[in-house]
């Protein structure tokens, strides 16, 4: 039996036992493989049986005689870092369950809230081992996401964190959130609180009747927001979740940049980055079928022009979606509309942008605009 040919850097990516396993026994080989993140304790006769030339082991623990073995014959090997609150040489994207590990002892022992103390230590002491390890880190998670996503249509949700459950327009943003992934669309946000997480919890109820979104709301509203005690507010959501398993997947790209901001737990798949401007740009680089900008402030405005910049300019090809919600807000409170609508005059972007009254709206606009 021939061997599967390969044809992509990915096809060439171990992320686990299984595909380790497969590899070993469909090509006999791990040549020019990349191994990220299995524990290889176990698998010592195959390290030592099989070609290793240029392969790459990223954070694989591992036998010491099978990793001598193997950068003998000319692999690379990037041992565990020991100590860190996070793995640099992750193979997939976070889960809330893993982030929010150990939330019954308070946010403050859990392993997002560790890693934000992490950074905020080493960015002080401006240590350059730490700074790679971020980079690192930081590609590990946008190699998890292009993975991800590969053959969707990606649509992102831009809003405020400090809209609150409860609220009017947090229900808004919830039942778009719905109403996108219903539409077949992979509905991606900041991954924050706020119009963030009502975007993710509304791609969380889209299996469900309108009377579970409804009492999840209700639910939410006794911790409104994630201001006085972030562990009260991510157990009220793990509370809906528990009590509606099983609910529609969305990407949350949250960053601890931010690290005041807590990501929310209805977001099934988590990308979360150290560098904000890599995550702000791989957000809206991805989200092709186009953006929703609901109501927001400084971090929202910037998001509108990161987006407005390659549409402009057609650095990613034909301009994306843009549609801006609440005329008010766009136009007299944060005047961004005039600003954008003289940028797209008379150029291809023109007609790939629209400002809504209501967020019912934004849903036909996106679709007109061709998102």
């Amino acid at each position: 039996m021939q061997p599967t040919p390969l044809h992509t850097a990915h096809d060439r990516e171990i992320e686990s036992l299984v595909e380790f396993d497969k590899v070993v026994s469909e090509h006999g080989s791990l040549a020019r493989f990349r191994v990220q993140a299995v524990d290889l304790t176990d698998r010592t006769d195959a390290l030592l049986a099989v070609d290793t030339a240029g392969a790459v082991f990223l954070g694989c623990p591992m036998d010491p005689e099978a990793a001598a073995r193997v950068r003998a014959t000319g692999a690379l090997v990037f041992p565990p870092i020991p100590g860190l609150p996070f793995d640099p040489y992750r193979g997939s994207l976070y889960s809330p369950d893993e982030l929010f590990a150990s939330l019954d002892k308070g946010y403050e022992a859990t392993p997002d809230a560790r890693a934000y103390a992490w950074f905020q230590q080493t960015k002080a002491d401006g240590d350059v081992f730490a700074s790679m390890l971020r980079a690192i880190h930081d590609d590990s998670v946008s190699d998890a996401l292009d993975e991800l996503l590969v053959g969707t249509r990606v649509v992102g949700v831009m809003g405020g964190h400090a809209m609150a459950r409860g609220t009017e327009a947090y229900e808004g943003a919830a039942h778009l959130g719905r109403e996108l992934a219903r539409a077949g669309l992979t509905v991606a946000t900041g991954g924050g609180p706020g119009a963030m997480e009502a975007a993710n919890l509304g791609a969380y109820a889209a299996p469900f009747d309108d009377e579970m979104l409804t009492e999840a709301l209700r639910l939410l509203a006794e911790a409104p927001s994630f201001t006085p005690s972030i562990s009260d507010w991510a157990r009220a959501a793990f509370a809906v979740r528990e009590r509606w398993p099983g609910g529609g997947p969305s990407i949350g790209i949250p960053t601890w940049f931010y690290g005041h901001e807590p990501p929310n737990a209805f977001a099934a798949h988590i990308a979360k980055y150290f560098a904000n401007a890599t995550r702000e740009d791989g957000l809206l680089a991805r989200s092709k079928a186009g953006v929703v900008f609901l109501p927001g402030a400084a971090g929202t405005v910037q998001e509108i022009f990161d987006n407005a910049t390659p549409n402009y300019y057609e650095s990613r090809g034909e301009p994306t979606p843009m549609v801006l919600v609440n005329r008010a807000h766009w136009t007299e409170r944060h005047p961004t509309w005039p600003l954008l609508q003289s940028l797209a005059r008379e150029r291809s972007m023109e007609s790939r942008i629209a400002l809504v009254d209501r967020i019912e709206e934004a849903p036909d606009a996106l679709k007109r605009l061709g998102g």
